[in-house]
């Protein structure tokens, strides 16, 4: 079973986990260790530390919520031309570990396809951006206490046993900046509950947990955190959106009188009025965010100037929150990666088989528009050239 069969957005619940859990309360899903096969495992993880030069605080060891010093696992090593990097020690490490650290590689999806294949099932089905973690713990020992995240997670148990003590939230909504602080948690928990292998946890921000491997087993999970999508960043855009008009982009009349900075206001408060009665601002908004999404970057080599005509060809989109529309005058527009292209309509088929995330053939998508692989490749050249498809294979 791959990435692309485990799919985290059936284990949610899909629909109704969007209307009655998103933002709202806890959610955990049981599952089992089969569920998760070819996900990730020991032996990945074994094999991105040996063959990667990581550095604080990409990867790290934590414990009672502060970092270990990475001299205490590493050792510095120089270069003959004098350049520094920390080389792993694996038995300082396990050392270290055995003690109670616990473990953390940020942006595994970055590494591994399998867990940058679930990043993308999340940044499709909930429209924003996902960043994941790898935790590996093998003690009671807590890495980072009682806390609380800035953005909601998604959990997934990969290995052995992770014991969350869960006590709710005492802030609605915290931000990473904000203008306050939340009270301290709660004395008693709202729900103490153990992961094991195939489990997922939905965790809101601003709800304080606390997290560590159960007594005598290791642990493996990786958190898949939300980017949240505010009214913060709303008004952000908003104001951009609003410069198209002489009155925004004015100089406020600090020095004036207080006629004339009553006048600017109610011009002010009256553009944004008009926007925020707009019945389709918030489509208006996402659809802007979900344009400008960042692209996770993938070279084609060795095809550097041209993808070439032939039919075993796999061609994928790096984005995943494109959006495909009628255009002018028998055209079609594909809007992502914060480009714009604009194609025949008879192309439309073979990039809406694109949207889907999935790697394709060329012959598949050549087929799928009716056009000639030659003219396919044509499509898929200009969208490698974009940065938002990345080509594998062919002969």
């Amino acid at each position: 079973m791959t990435a692309e069969q485990f799919s985290v957005v059936e284990r949610l619940d899909g629909d109704d986990f969007l209307a009655q859990t998103l933002g709202r309360s806890f959610k955990v899903v049981r599952g089992d260790a089969a569920s998760l096969a070819g996900l990730m495992g020991w032996d990945d993880l074994n094999t991105l530390l040996t063959h990667h030069r990581f550095e604080p605080p990409r990867f790290r060891l934590a414990a009672g919520g502060e970092q270990v010093p990475a001299h205490m696992y590493s050792r510095a090593m120089v270069t003959r031309r004098s350049t520094v990097w920390n080389q792993l020690q694996p038995g300082e490490l396990h050392k270290r570990l055995a003690e109670g650290a616990t473990l953390v590689l940020d942006a595994v999806d970055e590494l591994h396809p399998e867990i940058g294949a679930l990043a993308g099932q999340l940044e499709r089905w909930l429209r924003t951006g996902v960043q994941v973690n790898l935790y590996a713990s093998w003690t009671s020992t807590e890495g980072f206490g009682v806390h609380w995240d800035d953005h909601d997670v998604v959990v997934v148990q990969l290995d052995g046993a992770k014991r969350w003590r869960i006590y709710g939230p005492t802030r609605t909504a915290p931000m990473h900046r904000d203008v306050d602080m939340p009270d301290p948690p709660p004395d008693e928990a709202v729900a103490d509950l153990v992961l094991t292998a195939g489990d997922v946890l939905y965790l809101p921000r601003g709800w304080w947990h606390a997290v560590a491997a159960s007594v005598g087993q290791h642990s493996l999970h990786v958190t898949c955190g939300l980017q949240s999508t505010t009214g913060a960043d709303l008004l952000t855009w908003l104001s951009e959106v609003l410069r198209s008009h002489d009155a925004v982009r004015a100089e406020i009349p600090r020095f004036g009188t207080a006629e004339a900075q009553r006048a600017f206001l109610e011009t002010i408060g009256k553009l944004v009025a008009t926007e925020l009665e707009s019945a389709d601002l918030i489509a208006r908004f996402s659809a802007a965010r979900d344009a400008t999404e960042r692209a996770r970057l993938v070279p084609s080599l060795p095809y550097i100037t041209v993808a070439p005509p032939d039919a075993e060809l796999r061609v994928r989109l790096v984005t995943t929150r494109s959006a495909l529309a009628a255009g002018p005058e028998g055209t079609v527009r594909l809007v992502t990666g914060g480009e714009e292209w604009t194609f025949a309509a008879k192309a439309q088929p073979m990039l809406a088989l694109l949207t889907d995330g999935e790697s394709h053939r060329l012959a598949d998508l050549a087929e799928a528009a009716g056009v000639t692989l030659t003219q396919a490749a044509g499509v898929v050249t200009e969208l490698v050239d974009g940065q938002v498809v990345a080509v594998r294979g062919g002969q």
